[in-house]
């Protein structure tokens, strides 16, 4: 069993459990409308972590952050328990060793752009539409030499 409170790589098999945690937060985000189900969910994730830095916590998994290299952005964070360090714990991981991170959080998110800020993280641009159809916020995060 892996340390809980170490990030470990994720791999294909761990996409059942990061879709529940995103269907949780689903369910209790009243802003966001449910558009897959979690076996749709699963599916999306199992095709993603091969092409992504895709880092997992705990045993079961209670929180996961999938970065995509090629774009230097941070794909989805989600944590089953907020406010606890979870998130951090994912996010120095994938800050390591890395200069510039940018990740896109919808707009009504305000507990999650205050993380974001306590992190380093300033606020960009803003997209009307969002790539969901729901507004969006850039933010980055970079190490100035």
């Amino acid at each position: 069993m892996n340390n809980p409170d170490e990030p470990r790589l994720g791999c294909v098999g761990d996409a059942s459990e990061c879709a529940v945690i995103i269907s949780r937060w689903i369910d209790a985000t009243t802003w966001i409308p449910r558009r897959h189900s979690t076996e749709e969910l699963t599916k999306m994730i199992e095709e993603g972590i091969p092409f992504r830095e895709f880092w997992v916590l705990g045993d079961p998994i209670i929180a996961y952050l999938s970065y995509n290299r090629e774009l230097s952005q941070i794909m989805g964070l989600y944590v089953d328990f907020p406010g606890v360090g979870l998130g951090k714990l994912l996010l120095d991981k994938v800050k390591k060793g890395k200069h510039f991170i940018q990740l896109w959080s919808h707009l009504a998110n305000t507990s999650a752009h205050r993380f974001y800020s306590r992190e380093g993280f300033s606020k960009m641009e803003l997209n009307q539409s969002g790539q969901d159809g729901i507004p969006e916020i850039r933010f980055e995060w970079k190490i100035i030499a």
